[in-house]
């Protein structure tokens, strides 16, 4: 920090000020100082600050396996958030995600003094846990349906909602017996997607047209297609569904195929909808009609939500609107 005081003519307090409250400091005084750490290539010592600040400048993220899409792509605006702050990230990823596991992975991050913890690992089993490890340091959680509490903060795209939007997209293009391609039981996500199908119908005095269990792989959504195709082809179109929600798109892109192997039209059969809106999904065949969840909105929003709990801030719910992308497979 001498070298860069020496070389840009400003005293070593200004040098902090430029690199702790930049606000503060004359846009001229600023530039000089900028360009001569640009030109000396200097690096803050972020241990030497975290002995002064008592702050580790780094946020823990706990997420389940990088396999699924949501959690992933989540983490990863995290990331870009937190390197943005000036905050470094450490990263577990749970394999299994039993109870055990998620209480090891927490009990891990605050022996490592992380200031706070952000968990994108959106499963029932995260309760008991979470609640623990919050004792320590402040949490978000990114769960549809957690409850926060003392400082448990839970941000989360508004899923229910998402859900409800594909119910009133496929009424309003004149379908009336919509089925469902469920996600696991113990995700969060998966149950607000499934309330959002089930209340959405309701209000529009339509029952559920029958429930088909998932695992989110293409696979048990072939699985979920095959079932249904057989169902339309003994009921016949009057009375089988006419239309199905997968709650993913790598179930919509299984049920794609068997309704493909078993000659189910889609859409003038049955019409489709995934969500995520996963890369790729507006090339299936046909092109996915699809929720997009903004997930770069949610990484920042978790960041600005637990640097709030750090200042001392009780939990709250926050949440973001995904939109319907209106694809082929639907209209």
């Amino acid at each position: 920090m001498v070298d860069v005081a020496r070389l840009a003519g400003v005293s070593h307090q200004t040098v902090s000020r430029v690199l702790n409250s930049p606000e503060g400091v004359r846009p001229a005084t600023r530039d000089k100082v900028l360009k001569a750490i640009k030109e000396l290539g200097y690096r803050r010592n972020m241990a030497a600050r975290a002995l002064v600040t008592s702050s580790s400048r780094l946020i823990g993220v706990v997420t389940a396996s990088s396999e699924f899409f949501g959690p992933a792509s989540t983490a990863s605006a995290i990331e870009a958030a937190a390197r943005d702050a000036g905050y470094g990230t450490l990263v577990t990823s749970l394999q299994t995600s039993d109870e055990v596991e998620i209480s090891e992975a927490f009990g891990f991050l605050v022996n490592r003094e992380v200031d706070g913890i952000i968990s994108v690992a959106p499963r029932t089993g995260i309760a008991a846990a979470a609640t623990a490890a919050a004792r320590s340091v402040p949490m978000v959680v990114v769960a549809d349906g957690f409850e926060p509490q003392g400082r448990i903060h839970v941000v989360s795209v508004d899923q229910e909602l998402g859900a409800r939007m594909v119910v009133r997209h496929l009424i309003g293009a004149g379908r009336r017996r919509i089925a469902y391609v469920a996600g696991p039981d113990d995700w969060f996500d998966a149950q607000a997607r499934e309330r959002g199908w089930r209340s959405a119908l309701e209000d529009s005095g339509l029952a559920p047209a029958g429930r088909f269990s998932g695992d989110w792989t293409a696979e048990s959504g072939y699985e979920a297609g095959t079932a249904l195709c057989l169902q339309i082809a003994a009921e016949g179109p009057q009375r089988a569904p006419d239309a199905v929600f997968c709650s993913n798109d790598l179930m919509a892109l299984g049920l794609l195929a068997a309704a493909r192997d078993q000659g189910v039209r889609v859409p003038q059969d049955l019409a489709v909808v995934g969500y995520d809106d996963t890369a790729g999904s507006a090339f299936f065949a046909p092109a996915l009609t699809t929720v997009t969840q903004p997930f770069e909105e949610l990484g920042r929003l978790c960041l600005e939500v637990l640097l709030s709990a750090l200042e001392g801030e009780p939990g709250m719910w926050h949440s973001v609107s995904p939109t319907l992308r209106v694809r082929r497979s639907s209209v």
